[in-house]
């Protein structure tokens, strides 16, 4: 892990974006509990974290995508990201509505696209990856190619994995689960035990409580 990443990890983790607990569990809208919950629109507020964030999904468009032509953010938390990413590539920005406009045009992205553009798109958090791929189906039915999509984080569930290779969408996140706790572990936030405990509930998210 390189020194920028694992400075995000530890800001998250001190700023309280990223909070984890193994013994009192997050209750997620799937039904799932988990012992990490991520609250990434709070990166916004942090002058530093959001220099750090800017300057490493900067470098890793550039490294995955060197033909990005357009940088989108997905409504809502990928939009910062998005712009901040957009002016320091030079590029043009635009973003993807959850769904379309009930008024005017009724459109569902908004910014100047051509035909030609190949697009990159911005989410903050990956679990499934069920709104992005939403997305960037938007964005193909309006008749421009999508390269890929790039997160803040992933938890890396086997869900998501699935429902990009089915999609055909190249997918490569910043931070990832695994190297979450790796950190925490490194840092003395977490026992090796409560780190092992951490780690099977990664392998069966849906099996609680963790045993």
């Amino acid at each position: 892990m390189s020194d920028l990443k694992s400075r995000i990890l530890q800001q998250l983790v001190e700023d309280q974006i990223i909070k984890i607990n193994p013994n009192q569990p997050f209750h997620f809208a799937s039904g799932i509990q988990s012992p990490v919950y991520t609250d990434l629109r709070l990166t916004i507020s942090n002058p530093s974290l959001r220099t750090n964030l800017a300057q490493a999904l900067t470098e890793l468009v550039q490294k995955k995508f060197p033909a990005v032509s357009v940088v989108g953010g997905v409504a809502t938390a990928g939009i910062p990201q998005a712009a901040l990413i957009a002016d320091r590539l030079q590029l043009p920005l635009i973003y993807v509505r959850s769904k379309p406009k009930d008024h005017g045009t009724g459109k569902m992205i908004e910014g100047r696209v051509q035909p030609t553009d190949q697009v990159v798109l911005l989410d903050d958090l990956i679990s499934t990856g069920g709104s992005v791929l939403r997305a960037t189906q938007a964005v193909q039915q309006a008749g421009m190619n999508v390269l890929g999509v790039v997160s803040i984080f992933s938890y890396g569930f086997p869900d998501a994995h699935q429902n990009f290779t089915k999609a055909k969408i190249p997918f490569y996140p910043l931070l990832t689960y695994p190297e979450l706790i790796k950190q925490a572990t490194a840092d003395q936030l977490l026992t090796t035990e409560e780190a092992q405990k951490l780690q099977r509930w990664h392998q069966n998210p849906w099996d609680w409580p963790l045993t």
